[in-house]
């Protein structure tokens, strides 16, 4: 028994100096304590022990464990049923019996041991719980203040350790001071077996400008503009493409700010060294000659010659522009090659023409990326289209058999089989007969039709000036209708020339008048009309 008040807050204060949990502490004092008794029994690392640690009671128990089995082979692993019966304990043949053991039977070097091994796995507890806070600030910004400085790196406390920072990663130029609060950025987190977590930081690296970047500007840091790259050379040059998600929202401009002021708050967090690092910020476009002729500003590019299978280009720049398309000691060039990914060479204008280069501008460069996304956009339908077809299924052959079979079992009217009609065969054309002329014979005299042609004429013409029967109102008896009085005119003269008419034609004409006469009209369809007019 110990005092356990006390051994908790031994375990408090650990636990806070080392930055990990009781549970971890406790767990390798354990297993401290355990490596210790087995090396006290002296089998070895085969030895089965147990050890129970119970703060809030304030006790540790330790213990050997045997196997129960029908024949002991080895005395210090196991233990006979039989024995087991004679102590009248209740297990059977693949059990465990525990032996226990106290803590004060405990050697001198045994307890030494126990010293070292929880020392031992006090470091690796610390060391994974170290990974543990730092493996999810990978790629992220700390803050760390300087404690040491040399020639050649300085040493940093970033709170719950400190770390490394080699001269090759900081900022050419830059001076630190002990105490100096520094912004660092952590490339990596490892953990390498014997030794603490290894937290790898930097200033010079491409991640840091980018961090810094979507802390100064909230276009950045909400989306709304995209770093595409970044190709940096730590205290010379940067170059950051970027693009807007957002087409009122110019990149290039929302980085650089009003008059600068934006680019030059970071700037002014590249290191205190004389000669500040220059930083241009280049229109990412996806087009790669175009991208490629923007990376080399401030040079003035006239239009590149391409060869996309091996991402070579040559761009052909004005002449004398050839010092700034190349830069200081070449960083212009090279940050540009990092930048877009292509192997770049440099040519003045008279040069290329001199070679016979025939390059592309950028007005011609979007013309032919035009059509080769129209290209692939017709091929991209006429695809679909295909698919589409291919993707209707086609009609089983044994559907067809089937809907043949059902509509011959299908009963239906009887239909009677039409007979083939003979076809009547041409008959061969008779020459035409000379027409015989009729000769009409009559029995009366020529005066004799013309006085009755006479009088049916003046019958005729009496019936058509006879007064015609109007309508009649409601109420109105047909008696009282008036009669209008028939309007003589005068008798026509016969021509010289008249018809002659047979008597079947004229008895003819008869019927028909007298059919007309006796047509009868029905008054009262028109009784409404009238009845309106009233």
């Amino acid at each position: 028994m110990f005092n356990a008040k006390e051994f908790l807050q031994a375990l408090e204060a650990l636990a806070q100096e080392k930055g990990i949990s009781k549970d971890a502490i406790i767990e390798s004092l354990k297993e401290a304590m355990e490596k210790a008794y087995r090396k006290q029994l002296g089998t070895g690392d085969d030895a089965l022990v147990s050890v129970d640690i119970d703060a809030d009671a304030g006790r540790i128990s330790m213990y050997q464990i045997l196997k129960v089995v029908e024949e002991v082979d080895d005395d210090f692993l196991q233990i006979s049923i039989d024995d087991i019966k004679k102590m009248n304990l209740d297990l059977q043949v693949g059990d465990d019996y525990k032996i226990e053991a106290s803590t004060e039977d405990m050697a001198k070097a045994a307890a030494m041991t126990v010293k070292n091994i929880f020392r031992q796995k006090l470091a690796e507890a610390e060391k994974a719980a170290l990974y543990e806070i730092y493996k999810d600030k990978m790629g992220e910004m700390i803050i760390g203040q300087v404690e040491k400085i040399d020639e050649r790196s300085a040493i940093v406390n970033i709170g719950r350790t400190s770390v490394y920072l080699p001269k090759s990663h900081c900022i050419p130029g830059e001076v630190f001071k002990i105490g100096d609060r520094i912004k660092l950025y952590v490339i990596d987190v490892s953990i390498v077996q014997g030794k603490s977590a290894q937290i790898n930081v930097s200033r010079a690296d491409a991640g840091f400008l980018r961090r810094l970047f979507e802390e100064e500007i909230h276009e950045i840091y909400e989306g709304t503009v995209v770093i595409k790259n970044i190709a940096r050379e730590a205290g010379e040059r940067s170059k950051v493409a970027v693009y807007s998600l957002d087409p009122n929202v110019d990149p290039a401009g929302a980085c650089i700010g009003p008059n600068g002021t934006r680019i030059q708050k970071i700037v002014g967090q590249l290191g205190n060294a004389k000669e500040k690092e220059k930083i241009d910020i280049i229109a990412y476009n996806d087009i790669p000659g175009i991208f490629i002729m923007e990376a080399l500003k401030p040079a003035q590019v006239l239009g590149v010659v391409l060869e996309a299978k091996k991402k070579a280009a040559i761009a052909v720049i004005a002449n004398g522009q050839s010092a700034l398309a190349i830069g200081k000691r070449g960083v212009n060039a090279r940050l540009a090659v990092k930048l877009t990914g292509w192997d770049i060479a440099i040519k003045e204008q008279d040069e290329a023409l001199a070679l016979g280069l025939h390059y592309l501008t950028a007005d011609e460069l979007r013309r032919d990326e035009e059509i080769r996304r129209y290209e692939e956009e017709i091929k991209r339908r006429e695809a679909a289209r295909q698919a589409a077809i291919d993707a209707i299924p086609p009609t089983p052959k044994d559907d067809i058999t089937m809907t043949q079979v059902m509509a011959e079992a299908t009963p239906s009217e009887k239909v009677t089989p039409e007979v083939a009609k003979p076809v009547a065969q041409p008959k061969p054309v008779e020459a035409p007969k000379p027409e015989k002329k009729t000769v009409i014979r009559t029995t009366k005299t020529l005066e004799d039709l013309e006085r009755e042609l006479e009088r049916e004429k003046e019958r005729n013409l009496a019936k058509a000036t006879a007064p015609k029967k109007r309508p009649y109102k409601r109420g109105e008896k047909r008696d009282e209708m008036p009669v209008e009085k028939p309007v003589v005119t005068p008798t026509l003269t016969p021509t010289s020339y008249m018809d002659i008419y047979s008597d079947e034609e004229i008895e003819e004409l008869e019927k028909e008048e007298v059919v007309t006469e006796e047509e009868d009209i029905d008054f009262e369809e028109f009784e409404d009309y009238y009845d309106t007019e009233e």
